[in-house]
């Protein structure tokens, strides 16, 4: 079939323009161009079409009958050319996820990890974002959240990942035979996480224990980097510290953990269940928790 000849796209967006406010200078301010060269583009239009497509009347621009049966069908087409860029621009942007979280999760947990994500998802970028705050979906550029609590977040899909312990650890220069002999040594606290270690005391039958010294910090990573480097005993899910353990960084003095009422969870609108960007993250990451 030969390709039928079209009048230009910029005429045509002018017309569209147009006949939608039939004022000259509105259309033109709506375009950012100025009337005079709204005014050759649909000229150009009409030439191409050998029809008049507006007369002028008292009371402003009038469509000809012409321009009446060619606007709504130029409309359209414009509307369909607008979704089907808006459709490519959301595929391409599916491909970056902005994920919220905790600092010290993305640090002791996330970042230790996201390297296999990366391997089995090369063409998705991960965009960490730390805050204590809840995320309010609606006005943060934000795709989903790690978050710890009891998992009750209204109007959110809500995935657990798995539940918080409560254990100290720390240096292994550090000798600890029993909870009582914490007595002796230096108690770390994280600022948002007061009552950690009144909890795990408590449960082990020392709750009247006095340490004889107490730092708090300002986030449990700094908490951790302090046990590290043998300032004293932290209290932490051991979740976020497996590496540590694992190499000896840190030791778990006793053998007691403490299940706490919190867990972590993926959090996301309802909306975006079916992103398919968000639901390869999402399968990654429940099969990480689950190892």
């Amino acid at each position: 079939m030969p390709e039928r000849k079209l009048p230009s796209l910029n005429g045509l967006r002018a017309f569209a323009a147009v006949g939608k406010h039939l004022n000259l200078k509105s259309a033109a301010d709506a375009l950012f161009v100025t009337p005079s060269a709204l005014s050759h583009q649909i000229r150009g239009v009409e030439q191409h079409l050998n029809t008049q497509l507006f007369i002028r009347t008292k009371q402003g621009l009038k469509l000809t009958l012409a321009g009446a049966q060619l606007l709504p069908g130029i409309q359209q087409a414009f509307e369909l050319l607008a979704d089907t860029v808006d459709s490519l621009q959301t595929r391409s942007e599916q491909k970056t996820l902005t994920v919220s979280m905790l600092s010290t999760f993305a640090m002791r947990w996330f970042i230790p990890r996201l390297s296999r994500f990366q391997q089995q998802h090369p063409d998705i970028e991960i965009r960490i974002s730390t805050s204590i705050e809840p995320v309010d979906f609606k006005h943060e550029d934000v795709d989903c959240a790690i978050r710890s609590g009891h998992g009750n977040w209204p109007a959110l899909h809500v995935d657990k990942l798995f539940s918080e312990q409560l254990t100290p650890v720390c240096s292994p220069a550090i000798q600890l035979k029993t909870p009582e002999d914490l007595h002796h040594h230096t108690l770390l606290h994280a600022r948002l996480r007061p009552d950690d270690w009144r909890m795990w005391l408590n449960s082990a039958g020392a709750g009247e224990l006095k340490p004889a010294h107490e730092q708090t910090y300002e986030t449990r990573n700094f908490a951790i980097q302090a046990a590290i480097d043998g300032l004293g005993i932290a209290i932490v899910d051991p979740a976020l510290v497996k590496d540590e353990l694992r190499t000896g960084r840190l030791i778990q003095p006793f053998a007691r953990s403490l299940p706490s009422e919190n867990a972590y969870h993926l959090v996301y609108p309802l909306n975006k269940s079916a992103n398919p960007t968000l639901t390869a993250f999402r399968d990654w990451l429940l099969a990480e928790t689950s190892k």
